[in-house]
């Protein structure tokens, strides 16, 4: 099942990829599990709209647009921003894990993503622990 064990109700996700239909897939997926997602094409989009949507988790391409998802996690981290981030990306090689751990990604995948393995990604990421922010353990326990 797609879901499996991963509830996702009352997560937020920031879904960042300059390609329409990867967007769409993702929502979809992520929706299927219970998220609320909202999509962005470009870095001037996330930044724009990061404060509205509150994410608990960015999945973000690392080719965008305007600039790419390294310089967005760098940027939203030098801003204090402490949000986990999936950098869902087809630059692979270990040297590509590595930068994405370097600029502020709290997790890798490589493209193609099985839907699955992103539901699962986004639940380890976004399971409620003892520092978690109140507001999202209040979403997840109602």
């Amino acid at each position: 099942m797609l879901c499996g064990d991963h509830d996702l109700g009352g997560v937020r996700v920031f879904v960042i990829d300059d390609r329409a239909d990867d967007r769409e897939l993702w929502s979809i997926v992520l929706e299927g599990c219970g998220a609320e997602v909202a999509v962005a094409e470009s870095v001037a989009d996330v930044l724009a709209a990061f404060d509205r949507v509150r994410p608990d988790v960015l999945v973000s391409d690392i080719e965008l647009p305007d600039g790419d998802g390294y310089a967005l996690v760098r940027r939203l981290r030098a801003a204090g921003s402490r949000v986990p981030a999936i950098a869902v990306t087809a630059y692979a090689r270990p040297q590509d894990v590595a930068a994405a751990a370097a600029a502020g990604f709290t997790m890798h995948l490589a493209k193609p993503v099985e839907p699955e393995t992103l539901v699962a990604a986004v639940a380890q990421l976004t399971r409620p622990g003892p520092d978690a922010e109140p507001d999202r353990a209040e979403r997840r326990a109602s």
